[in-house]
């Protein structure tokens, strides 16, 4: 068998997981959880394993196991390696859980059948070589996501999150197998490998920009996008696994989706500003939104929100190495989150604080973006001397993160070793990212299409993007000083209820009722 085949294993792996959790669906007992358990270790090491096959061989894309291009193959780059090795990363660490979490738990077997069943699709999904493939993955994992969401049938919340997750998978089921078919047809083939070479070509026509439309919608879709984020902040009354598993994984497809066609997306300049506009709204929305929310876990759901925002914002600017950087990055901590959120409490209030908490005032801030720009300008620009427009601004915007991170530093009431600290915290976190923001450019490259020059649109949606996030920044550095103040309390109540999206939804499907999962 060629060793393009390879990443097949780790899905088969998973299926045969999958197998075993539905031959025992109520209490497999601890034998079998272990065979699971092993199985998703092995799925991670053929994903180890596959990577390391690019290195030796470098992409590639794997004989067609099927008929008339339709079937299962292999596309073996940095973009599948990368994705694969993730999935499998954070599957392993969520069977795991999964087996203490729910032990004694009715349907264990079950649920850690749709897991690893889900899980497998995934992987079916980033692996993919063929069109068909790519289609019938995507449509796999709404489903099983479906079933592990109504876990427990019989929650009202739980229904009405599966609800409307149901109508935006079903809507960008739909999309994706229209681009899918409009791709066929304009390129005459269901190789994706053989679709991005001619569409780098500048070939595919109207039919190529009307896919790259429908893949927009597809990927806005399946990221929780404004207005139709609201099921992914209500997913809560799953099992903890499922929500890692959806904020750390799952969500990720639809800019998966984008990066994989990043060349047919290029042909399209319109539908990329529409995706600049949206995610970048959807980013600040979910910001703002997040520091409004008591919940550990609903903060959580939002911060994802905010962060497939910015992804899809990423996208829209082309700068697809960055967006899969951050696929990677925001997966690997927001599993982490999710998965040790209920220790949060606890250890917050366990935490002894030396003295009073450093309130930045106006000033403060003021030093810390004055600061955080100084940083960028030593630090970001020695990296970035011969980067994108896009990439230079996505770089400004990052780096009133840091300005964030210093401002309580700066604070006037903030001890010497809090603004010693806060400082080393910031250097570190700037090295930090520009160096992986250097290494993704460097690896993608000849994989992922360069950033193209900016036109006149994409320069007033990136100056706005850079003023809009700026203002945002301040708001949330100051958060501690205007959040509670009375000119601020009606702002905060609607922020808190995510500007009532979420509610106009509820009520445009709320006759609609869903057969109970067993």
């Amino acid at each position: 068998m060629p060793i393009s085949f390879l990443p097949f294993a780790a899905p088969a792996l998973l299926l045969t997981a999958a197998l075993i959790g539905f031959l025992k669906p109520q209490r497999p007992g601890a034998g079998l959880l272990n065979i699971v358990q092993a199985l998703a270790m092995l799925a991670l090491i053929a994903a180890l394993g596959s990577a390391a096959a690019l290195i030796g061989i470098g992409s590639v894309t794997s004989p067609l196991l099927g008929i008339n291009g339709i079937g299962l193959s292999v596309r073996l780059d940095v973009v599948s390696a990368s994705m694969l090795l993730l999935v499998s990363f954070i599957g392993w660490i969520v069977v795991r859980y999964s087996a203490t979490y729910l032990d004694g738990e009715a349907r264990q077997g079950s649920f850690m059948g749709w897991l690893c069943l889900t899980l497998a699709m995934v992987m079916l999904l980033v692996i993919a070589g063929s069109l068909a493939q790519l289609v019938v993955a995507w449509t796999a994992i709404s489903f099983g996501i479906h079933r592990l969401l109504l876990f427990y049938p019989d929650r009202i919340a739980a229904q009405r999150a599966a609800r409307k997750k149901l109508v935006s998978a079903r809507l960008a089921n739909l999309a994706l197998l229209s681009a899918a078919v409009l791709l066929a047809f304009a390129y005459g083939t269901s190789d994706i490998a053989t679709i991005l070479d001619a569409a780098r070509s500048g070939e595919g026509g109207a039919m190529a920009l009307a896919a790259a439309g429908l893949l927009a919608l597809a990927a806005l879709l399946k990221s929780a996008q404004f207005p139709l984020h609201g099921w992914l902040t209500e997913v809560m009354e799953a099992p903890t696994p499922v929500s890692a598993l959806l904020h750390a994984g799952v969500i990720n497809a639809g800019g998966f989706l984008l990066i994989r066609f990043a060349d047919v997306m290029l042909l399209a300049p319109g539908v990329l500003a529409v995706l600049v506009m949206i995610g970048g709204f959807t980013a600040l929305f979910g910001g703002l939104v997040m520091l409004t929310q008591p919940a550990v876990k609903t903060s959580l759901a939002w911060s994802t929100v905010a962060q497939m925002g910015f992804m899809i914002m990423q996208c829209g600017l082309a700068l697809f190495p960055l967006a899969l950087l951050h696929i990677l990055a925001h997966s690997l901590y927001k599993a982490h989150s999710f998965l040790a959120s209920g220790g949060a409490v606890d250890r917050i209030a366990a935490a002894r604080r030396p003295g009073p908490v450093a309130i930045p005032n106006a000033k403060a801030v003021g030093r810390a973006f004055i600061a955080a720009l100084a940083t960028y300008a030593l630090i970001g620009l020695a990296f970035e001397a011969r980067a994108s427009v896009q990439a230079t601004a996505l770089g400004a915007i990052l780096i009133f993160g840091v300005a964030y991170l210093l401002a309580q530093g700066l604070a006037d009431a903030a001890p010497r070793a809090l603004t010693q600290r806060m400082a080393a915290y910031a250097l570190a976190a700037s090295l930090g990212y520009f160096t992986l923001h250097a290494l993704a450019i460097l690896l993608t490259a000849g994989t992922l299409p360069a950033t193209p020059a900016p036109g006149p649109l994409e320069w007033t949606l990136i100056i706005l993007g850079v003023l809009s996030f700026g203002v945002v920044a301040v708001a949330q550095a100051m958060f501690p000083l205007w959040a509670y103040h009375p000119a601020a309390a009606g702002l905060r109540v609607h922020l808190a209820n995510g500007l009532y999206a979420n509610a106009a939804l509820d009520r445009l499907l709320g006759g609609w009722t869903l057969r109970p999962t067993r």
